[in-house]
């Protein structure tokens, strides 16, 4: 039987999640499978991948054949570079505990990369944000003066309005108060 390492799809329309599955190569996509040995989130950033890493590496080296998508996610898990190590250890280029050192290495180099990504995501977020408070507090610092420059001309509107209208008064009680002289 020819066994294939690959994923099986599960979610809704438009939010796939996927079953990482050990299944006979004539077996239907989401149909019968031998065993599932883990699971993958391409919906978060970064995807998601949960691997039960042993069984995995057993597969793998039993003779299992992934599909593209499984072989990307195995290798950047480290199965593919436990392997090689291994293959190693079989051919006698080095212990078993020097393989295993290597690999813990291998482990720290890359969680050392990510942690580096994930720290300058985070920091062009923060840096984003500012730059999106700062644009917002442009804007409204331009409406603030567009509404005290119109506060400013209504106010001045009005001053000459009761201004003009002192003045009118003014005419009006002198001729009222010469006849009452007379």
């Amino acid at each position: 039987m020819a066994t294939k390492i690959r994923l099986q799809r599960n979610g809704r329309k438009g939010y796939a999640f996927y079953a990482i599955v050990i299944a006979d190569a004539r077996a239907p996509r989401d149909g019968r499978f031998t065993e599932k040995i883990g699971t993958y989130n391409p919906n978060t950033n970064p995807a998601t991948v949960d691997l039960n890493f042993e069984r995995a590496l057993h597969w793998v080296m039993v003779g299992a054949q992934p599909t593209d998508t499984v072989r990307t996610i195995l290798s950047r898990e480290g199965v593919y570079m436990k392997k090689h190590l291994l293959g190693g250890v079989a051919k006698g280029a080095f212990d078993e505990a020097t393989a295993e050192a290597r690999f813990n290495a291998w482990k720290e180099n890359k969680q050392a990369g990510l942690d580096a990504l994930r720290a300058k995501d985070a920091e062009a977020k923060k840096a984003a944000e500012k730059a999106r408070l700062e644009a917002e507090k442009k804007v409204n610092e331009t409406i603030a003066q567009k509404v005290a420059e119109k506060k400013a001309t209504e106010a001045a509107a009005k001053a000459e309005a009761e201004a003009a209208a002192n003045a009118e008064e003014a005419p009006a009680e002198e001729a009222a108060e010469a006849p009452a002289e007379a």
